[in-house]
């Protein structure tokens, strides 16, 4: 009894307005509407046809005397009035069919909700024919109304006739594109003349068997007892997945008998006691052989059971639906541009380069063929003999080669690189013995006359432009005169090394410009770290751009010694968040991640991000290795070991290219390496594992190796004034706020420096983060970036005040931090105790 009168006082407390929406009163009134709409039909028809006839009856609406021709009346007189003379003129017949779609959904029990855009859009285009229709037809005050000749006026008066045009057209486009879903691509079909698909193997099968079934079936031949009519379709309309030879020749054996064939049948039936059924239906073809009578069916000399069925189906495959969420925001919102917070961003014009060999490389005829003769004297006097001599010319360097006399010793050749540079009065003899790759012996002379390698024609070389790298970099160019172009990526760290004055800067700036010139900044960010204080120092221009750096800093370009170390340790704080990231998202290298970020199919409120790649530049590395020591060696080691994956790499010149300075451990985890001149043999071998270094020419004469080959090339030159302008030609268009900002990081000198933190001074979220580090005995800042959805610097903040609270444990590089309390209720009860104190 007591749930009755629960139920019935609800009932009672029901508001009024559900019976108001009753189904009975929302059916009846969708029927109201819909005879709204088709009086109002009638009224709009009849006014254009005997309007004119009844102007005089609507002045007297109460004298029923006054005749009245339109169909409805004086009543459908006066709306028609009301709506195609004073209102909107023909585009009132969209209004007609609005509240004939509204009754009708009304009627049918169809969320009326579904037609807001229907509303939208015809509202939209009664308006925009009613001023049209006063535009063009202005004479005819019935087309478009009075309110389309009023707006009309209105905005000639504003914005003249071709500015009402321009409107007018504009609105038009609008309802094509949103409403009509016409798009430039549609049109563009039109004048596109429609390809003929090619049949496929399957339809080419199908077609030969039904044509060989065709001629192998004489359908006259059947004969049926009873004379119903038979239906027979084309060949071609019935498809069998089974071989031609597999289905026998069907014999009927029976009392003769005449049928027609009625070729325009859908569905193939002999109607008789004997009957054959052929069914295709969508989802399954079936032949089936159905007897009914007591007369047996002899197929190839065989008699099988009347009762018997044959039937051989085929089944499809089911529809696997392969839309997920991520396919549906793709196609919603296209997919993830990193770009478009610069997307105005201009990449710099080849024309800010100077080119300073327009004309090529000058071959010097009599040069090379005194070279080539002295060559051959100097080996015939040592009784080796050429068989076949070679020169390929080369911006600095000509390449001899040299096919020597079987049984000669290529040791032997090998030894003679002092006399064949004496013969022939040259520096820097290199001999390549043998040229891997050839069957022949390479004699490197370098030319009198050199030829300087231009930055703007490797950057204009189609090599480059068409490069298909992630890091593209293009070094110079080789002896024979092509383009020197590498991936950073794939290397996936670089060494350089050479004495002073032998180009490693120019090669720096080589490499900073081919980068500029092929990556966007949102795809690449640069950290530099200039001892000297005065190379790198024209690319701060940019640093809004493409450069990052540590929190709290002022210049991006790192010159203090003691900032490097820090920023090392901060590049592998980045390494191992960068790592995490990888794992959650279950990928293997940052390609991959930022491919899967771009289809987005990674939730950025997960602490998912684009990450772009980040390169560490450093000038001279011997000084820091004499100031620091371990302290940046260890650093460097974890980075080259383990950072190429999510994107770091490491470029390191040293003009001091020794033993303890290019460790075992470095040269290890750098296999490409670039050697300029250096000025003894056991150089040579410390920086590139040979000799050779140190028969180079200088003035950007380079070697370049990464692995087993050694390469020669002239490094391309690019001199101060070329990189100024194309840094102040970067810098002066639209940065981001900042530069990129590295994670902080809190050496365990300065862990003690921010214990003393006044309880005033802590984040509002202050309280909140302990509860989240307690509960999940983890103390560190990525933890809550995830929970708290914060920034890494504000993480980073609240980690440092949790420390100085004594709530977590000091910092132990890349482990995260001891929680000092086990659970929430020694928590709460310390920071009560704590509130209260203060």
């Amino acid at each position: 009894m007591a749930k009755k009168t629960k139920s019935e006082s609800e009932q009672a407390s029901a508001p009024k307005t559900s019976k108001i929406f009753s189904r009975q009163n929302i059916v009846i009134a969708g029927f109201v509407l819909t005879l709204v709409s088709v009086a109002m039909l009638l009224a709009f028809i009849s006014f254009f046809i005997s309007g004119s006839q009844d102007q005089s009856a609507l002045d007297a609406f109460a004298d029923r005397s006054e005749p009245v021709s339109n169909w409805l009346g004086k009543t459908g007189a006066f709306i028609a009035e009301f709506f195609l003379h004073q209102g909107f003129g023909v585009a009132s017949f969209l209004l007609v069919r609005l509240l004939f779609l509204t009754g009708l959904y009304m009627i049918l029990d169809i969320p009326v909700v579904k037609l807001r855009g229907t509303w939208f859009w015809d509202l939209f285009a009664i308006l925009i024919v009613s001023v049209s229709l006063g535009f063009f037809a202005n004479f005819l005050p019935e087309l478009g109304g009075m309110v389309g000749y009023e707006l009309n006026d209105l905005l000639q008066d504003f914005a003249g006739k071709a500015g009402t045009a321009l409107i007018l057209v504009l609105g038009l486009i609008i309802y094509l594109i949103f409403k009509v879903k016409i798009s430039p691509d549609f049109v563009k079909t039109f004048f596109e003349k429609p390809e003929k698909p090619e049949p496929s193997e399957a339809e080419i099968k199908a077609a030969a068997a039904a044509q060989s079934a065709a001629t192998a079936y004489n359908l006259e031949e059947f004969a049926v007892e009873d004379t119903a009519s038979a239906t027979v379709p084309p060949a071609a309309a019935v498809d069998f997945s089974i071989e031609e030879e597999d289905i026998p020749e069907p014999v009927l054996i029976s009392k003769p008998s005449a049928f027609e064939i009625d070729k325009e049948a859908l569905k193939p039936t002999i109607g008789s006691a004997s009957e054959i059924q052929l069914k295709t239906e969508p989802q399954r073809q079936e032949l089936a052989l159905d007897v009914t009578n007591d007369d047996d069916i002899e197929i190839e000399g065989h008699h099988v059971d009347p009762e018997e069925a044959f039937v051989i189906e085929k089944v499809e495959e089911e529809i696997v639906v392969s839309e997920n969420l991520a396919d549906r925001l793709v196609a919603d919102f296209g997919l993830f541009d990193p770009t478009l917070d610069l997307s105005n961003y201009k990449f710099p014009s080849i024309d800010l380069l100077k080119d300073y060999a327009s004309g090529g490389i000058t071959i010097n005829q009599e040069e090379l063929e005194e070279n080539k003769n002295r060559i051959v004297e100097t080996l015939r006097n040592y009784k080796i003999e050429i068989a076949q001599i070679k020169a390929t010319v080369g911006p600095s360097v000509t390449l001899y080669e040299i096919v020597p006399e079987a049984g000669i010793r290529i040791s032997k050749i090998k030894s003679l690189e002092d006399d064949i540079a004496l013969s022939l009065s040259a520096l820097g003899i290199r001999i390549i013995a043998p040229i891997p790759g050839k069957g022949t012996i390479g004699i490197e002379v370098p030319n009198k006359n050199p030829t300087t390698v231009s930055m703007k024609s490797v950057i204009a070389s189609t090599k480059f432009q068409e490069a298909e790298m992630e890091l593209p970099i293009a070094l110079g160019k080789t002896i024979s005169n092509e383009t020197f172009v590498v991936d950073l990526a794939r290397m996936p760290h670089l060494l350089m090394a050479g004495a002073t004055g032998q180009g490693k800067s120019v090669g720096l700036n080589a490499v900073l410009t081919s980068l500029l010139y092929k990556k966007h900044p949102a795809e690449v960010k640069f950290v530099l770290v200039d001892p000297k204080k005065v190379e790198l120092t024209l690319f701060n221009k940019i640093e809004r751009h493409y450069l990052a750096k540590l929190p709290d800093t002022e210049d991006a370009i790192i010159t203090d010694n003691n900032k490097v170390i820090n920023t090392l340790n901060s590049l592998c704080v980045e390494m191992d968040n960068r790592y995490s990231l990888l794992k959650d998202a279950m990928v293997r290298n940052i390609k991959e991640y930022n491919e899967k970020f771009k289809q987005r199919k990674l939730n950025p409120e997960l602490g998912h991000r684009f990450l772009p790649y980040i390169i560490l530049v450093v000038d001279e590395f011997a000084d820091l290795i004499m100031t620091a020591g371990k302290e940046v060696e260890t650093p460097i080691a974890r980075l080259a070991q383990l950072a190429r994956a999510i994107g770091i790499h490491l470029i390191i010149a040293t003009q001091r290219p020794s033993v303890n300075v290019i460790t075992g451990i470095i040269k290890a985890n750098f296999p490409a390496r670039i050697a300029f001149r250096v000025t003894s043999k056991i150089d040579s071998r410390t920086i590139l594992d040979t000799q050779g270094a140190d028969q180079l020419i200088g003035r950007g004469d380079l070697l370049y190796s990464n692995g087993n080959d050694v390469i020669r090339v002239q490094c391309a030159f690019v001199d101060t004034p070329e990189v100024e302008r194309i840094t102040e030609y970067i810098g002066s268009q639209k940065a981001y706020p900042n530069a990129y900002l590295l994670p902080e990081y809190v050496g365990d000198e300065e862990s003690g420096i921010k214990l003393d933190i006044d309880v005033s001074e802590r984040d509002s979220m202050f309280r909140e983060a302990a509860e989240i580090i307690v509960t999940a005995q983890q103390g560190s800042a990525s933890l809550l970036q995830r929970k708290l959805k914060l920034g890494y610097n504000r993480a980073g903040r609240l980690i440092d005040q949790l420390e100085a609270a004594g709530i977590v444990g000091p910092f132990e590089g890349s482990k995260a931090r001891n929680v000092n309390f086990t659970d929430l209720a020694s928590l709460h009860q310390f920071l009560n105790n704590e509130e209260n104190n203060k």
